[in-house]
């Protein structure tokens, strides 16, 4: 299977955030995944690496949500 890259532009589109948005999450969130620039001026995200990230996101978020749900009946019992 072939390889899909996404832009910068791409990615803001699919989480409803500027370009600048997306790079500053680049610098400043070591779990966002890395660039990989195809050429000078060429900057892309490997989509395996984007879906891999959101679902890691979405499995730590559905843990967080369990942790909250469980403490709120044990102290409600």
């Amino acid at each position: 299977m072939t390889e899909q890259y996404l832009s910068d532009e791409q990615l803001g589109e699919r989480y409803g955030v500027s370009r600048v948005s997306i790079w500053r999450w680049h610098r400043t969130n070591p779990a966002f995944p890395r660039v990989i620039k195809l050429s000078p001026g060429c900057a892309r995200w490997r989509l395996s690496e984007i879906e891999a990230w959101e679902a890691s996101k979405a499995d730590a978020s559905s843990r967080k949500s369990a942790g909250t749900y469980h403490e709120h009946i044990h102290l409600h019992a």
